[in-house]
């Protein structure tokens, strides 16, 4: 090994001394280093080069006679002694500069130490030329180590170590990159010095130190490289925390002008919020990208900007605007749309402030636009905007009931609103249990309010709590008398009704709009009062024999477990206190309404300390019947049984194969309680292994209501709806008549491959549906619905 390198040693060297002229090239162009850094790093290539060509020049002139061998050999060992030096000399300014920055100016002494060692050790190289302390010259020109040679290593040995303790007491200062090749520098060269003295002819000390310097500059660039980084990643976090801040403040801008305008109109708080929560659920339903639903959303939020420009007693009068105010009022579009056309960086917002009272068929204001023409933005707030409006408490009107918000929204399809935006706010109607379309609300927790004084007997009633069929309530409370009166006149009840906002109205035309229905009066100690309930069958059992008849029965306070659950048509209660319990079953008038409880009675103190809903459902006989069902569907049967659908889709039929073609003919009649356009029969495109709506396999390709309404499974099929109406078509009003008074329905079905085409007509209404699959499944064909009785079902194939 020792021959094989000393053979190619001057090749090595060579090859050293050339990278390190490269590197320097390559230094010259590192602009994004510090000059001084920048000139020490140079320094240490250029030395480092002309310190391995001198060694490359002592090999060819060791030992030759000539003029070039006695020249060459004495000046190339000068420079390698001198340069060995100046290469320590630049790394150690190298060094300094580094410290510099990192300790703010200062300088380790060590390091000002090695340059009088530097200053020293140059010196020796000069007075060695003429007393020949370090090395002669025999007389056949051969290089001899001279009687001090070892200071030669000595003071470079001491220079190194001198710069690596500084560089180990300092290393967490500078960076890893940099703190690496600075240990590498100043800790292999000293190892090629041990090597050096041993062995002597290689040049162990000269090719360390150019590995080392190019491994320096390897570093340095690394280092650059990961400050770049650094610094580019602190730029973008800046850009990003920037963009962050921009954004918020836009962000809260808008939100606070939504505030001021709705502040205008004390019943209109929340209203911008709310348009702009349901707007940006439109349209990403419809398919938007997140940047399109973000701007739907400000557009939404200020919308109604333009009435912070009419006059406060135009937004607040009570009762019907006068022909001239509510010209005023239209104004508002006028007015947004001049307040935000300045802001020519969102343009839509603007647009959505003067368009969303446009109407699809044109009749809308300001310009009248039709269809398409109205801005995609305006299409999508004015659906929202609507459906708000009518289902929030306005100065001259109650909230309307979420389904028949829902139904207007259906009604006016293609007329006031765009079709498919439209149907996309319904379906997140129904999709959304906090709006829960089938009117299964209640005020949470009497809307947190949890204690309550009645004074005179049915002033005072509390929200209703919804009874869900199957699922057992247990309610706990607290029963004490009001200040002034006693136990004994303490009155507590609850009052078993249906409305469609799950609240107490007793009469008049509000109770009439909202379909109120009184059941039945109960009170805690066995009394009661029937209202629409067909029948109530009262039970009272004491608990306490050592309290007398006279005493329990007057006792009304204390604290009472209520128990309540719901099948179908009858409702059980039972009051659990202290001496007695008494239990009602109620039948009531059908299946179809809801039932909701309130509290209510007299001189009394209330205290609800628990409401609590459980999820297993009762068994089916959990109560007793004390009147017969209800039924419409009593009579002839054709070839699938008849079938009473109380609720949405509560029963549907069984299921029948499709084939190349199906003729289905039934009749249906809405039940007494219905009272919307889809209380309706639907038809179902399903699969499932039994032909079953209750097999664990089922899924649904299309659900199809004979309104017009259609929801689909997006993954499974898609389903084209075509819908128009006759001359024979006069309302809905009408068209919910027709159902109520019951009609023959005939729909023809036929299906080619993947394709499933629906056809049926009837009360004005042509309905055409296309549902495309995605599946070869088998398609079964069933009947369902809500609130309707089918009989007389044929199948026809």
């Amino acid at each position: 090994m020792y021959g094989l390198l000393l053979r190619h040693q001057e090749t090595i060297v060579l090859a050293f001394g050339c990278m390190c002229g490269i590197t320097a090239v390559f230094v010259l162009f590192m602009k994004s280093l510090p000059k001084r850094r920048r000139r020490s790093l140079l320094g240490i290539e250029l030395c480092t080069m002309f310190l391995l060509f001198s060694d490359c020049l002592s090999y060819a002139s060791n030992g030759k006679n000539t003029t070039f061998g006695i020249y060459g050999n004495r000046i190339s060992n000068f420079l390698l002694f001198a340069l060995t030096l100046g290469v320590l000399f630049a790394f150690n300014a190298y060094v300094i500069n580094l410290y510099e920055d990192a300790n703010k100016g200062i300088v380790p002494k060590r390091l000002k130490i090695v340059n009088y060692l530097g200053i020293a050790g140059e010196v020796m190289v000069v007075i060695s030329q003429f007393t020949g302390s370090y090395y002669t010259f025999d007389s056949s020109n051969y290089y001899v180590r001279g009687p001090l040679y070892f200071i030669s290593f000595l003071i470079p040995m001491t220079i190194f170590f001198l710069m690596e303790s500084v560089i180990i007491q300092n290393i967490k200062k500078l960076s890893r990159a940099i703190s690496i090749s600075l240990l590498l520098f100043s800790t292999l060269p000293l190892v090629a010095s041990v090597l050096q003295v041993k062995i002597y002819g290689l040049s162990f000390i000269n090719t360390t130190i150019a590995g080392v310097g190019l491994l320096l500059y390897l570093f340095a660039l690394m280092d650059m490289n990961e400050t770049y980084a650094h610094a580019n990643e602190l730029k973008i976090e800046y850009l990003t925390t920037k963009e962050q801040s921009m954004r918020r403040l836009f962000e809260q801008t808008a939100e606070a002008l939504g505030s001021a305008i709705d502040a205008k109109d004390k019943y209109q708080r929340g209203h911008s919020a709310r348009v702009a929560a349901y707007s940006k659920t439109i349209a990403k339903m419809a398919g938007k990208d997140e940047k399109e639903c973000e701007e739907i959303y400000y557009a939404a939020l200020l919308h109604d900007i333009g009435n912070l420009g009419i006059k406060d007693e135009i937004i607040n009068k009570k009762g019907k605007l006068t022909p001239k105010e509510y010209e005023d009022l239209k104004q508002h579009t006028r007015i947004g749309n001049d307040i935000l056309s300045s802001i020519v960086e969102f343009p839509y917002l603007s647009i959505a402030a003067n368009h969303h009272h446009e109407r699809f068929d044109g009749r809308g204001y300001p310009d009248k636009l039709k269809g398409n023409d109205i801005p995609e933005f305006a299409r999508i707030i004015a659906v929202a905007d609507a459906y708000d409006a009518m289902t929030s408490r306005r100065s001259y009107r109650e909230p309307l009931p979420r389904s028949k918000a829902r139904e207007i929204l259906v009604e006016e399809m293609g007329a006031q609103f765009d079709p498919v935006f439209a149907q996309q706010m319904v379906q997140m109607i129904d999709q959304d249990k906090e709006l829960d379309i089938h009117e299964q609300t209640e005020v949470k927790e009497f809307a947190g309010n949890y204690e309550f004084d009645f004074e005179k007997y049915r002033t005072v009633f509390t929200e209703g709590i919804l009874i869900a069929q199957n699922m057992k309530i247990r309610i706990h409370v607290k029963i004490s008398p009001v200040e002034g009166h006693k136990e004994k006149e303490c009155i507590p009840a609850v009052l078993l009704f249906d409305a469609l906002d799950g609240r107490v109205h007793e009469s008049g035309m509000l109770a009439r709009e909202l379909s109120y229905t009184e059941f039945a009066e109960l009170w805690f100690d066995g009394t009661n009062k029937i209202g629409k309930a067909r029948a109530v069958r009262p039970n009272v059992m004491r608990l306490k024999a050592a309290i007398s008849e006279a005493v329990s029965a007057g006792r009304n306070c204390g604290e009472y477990d209520m128990e309540i659950v719901r099948q179908k048509d009858h409702v059980l209660i039972k009051i659990i206190g202290e001496t007695k319990i008494v239990e009602y079953i109620v039948a009531l008038p059908d299946a179809t309404r809801f039932s909701y409880i309130s509290f209510t009675g007299e001189y009394y103190h209330l205290f609800v300390s628990s409401i609590k809903r459980h999820e297993n459902a009762v068994p089916d006989d959990y109560i007793p019947r004390i009147a017969k069902m209800v039924t419409y569907v009593d009579g002839p049967e054709g070839d699938i049984p008849n079938v009473q659908i109380d609720g949405f889709r509560t029963d549907t039929t069984k299921g029948v194969l499709l084939g190349d073609k199906m003729e289905l003919d039934f009749h249906t009649m809405s039940l007494p309680t219905a009272r919307l356009i889809w209380h309706c029969p639907f038809i179902s495109f399903f699969n499932s292994s039994g032909g079953l709506v209750k097999d664990e396999d089922y899924h649904e390709f299309a659900l199809i209501r004979l309104d017009g309404e259609v929801w689909e499974s997006g993954t499974l099929a898609t389903t084209e709806v075509i819908l128009s109406k006759d001359d024979s078509f006069e309302s809905w009003e009408k068209w919910k008549k027709i159902n109520k008074e019951g009609f023959d329905c005939h729909v023809s079905i036929t299906r080619s491959g993947r394709t499933v085409t629906m056809i049926t007509k009837n009360g004005g209404i042509f309905l055409k549906t296309i549902t495309k699959m995605k599946t070869d499944d088998d398609i079964y064909v069933a009947l369902t619905g809500d609130q309707i009785a089918l009989t007389k079902i044929y199948v026809k194939q």
